[in-house]
């Protein structure tokens, strides 16, 4: 299955990572990966509870990430393939700067 995750940032052009038929990541490691950078970033939960969906996560990530992170692609193919696989979608719209997602 063709999986492929889009980023938008304002002022910049979208980022676009094509994972053509490449195997999925596994959902435990996708999860490990994203908790990682999260953590790394020192990203804060959306919600005043604390509680964080997946959802959630990808989406504070990819803010967190900016374009510049996202210009490595190895990192940005790593980010991509843990979208989709912890959200279970082959294509996943993130809008960072409005905190929204869509697949």
């Amino acid at each position: 299955m063709r999986s492929q995750v889009s980023v938008t940032f304002k002022n910049n052009p979208p980022v676009r990572v094509d994972l053509h038929e490449e195997p999925p990541m596994p959902r435990d490691e996708a999860r490990r990966w994203l908790d990682e950078q999260f953590i790394a970033m020192e990203c804060e939960p959306l919600r005043a509870t604390g509680k964080l969906l997946m959802a959630d996560r990808v989406v504070v990530v990819a803010q967190a990430a900016g374009p510049t992170k996202f210009a490595d692609e190895a990192w940005a193919k790593a980010f991509a393939h843990a979208a989709c696989s912890v959200l279970g979608k082959p294509s996943v719209n993130i809008d960072a700067d409005a905190l929204s997602i869509t697949y």
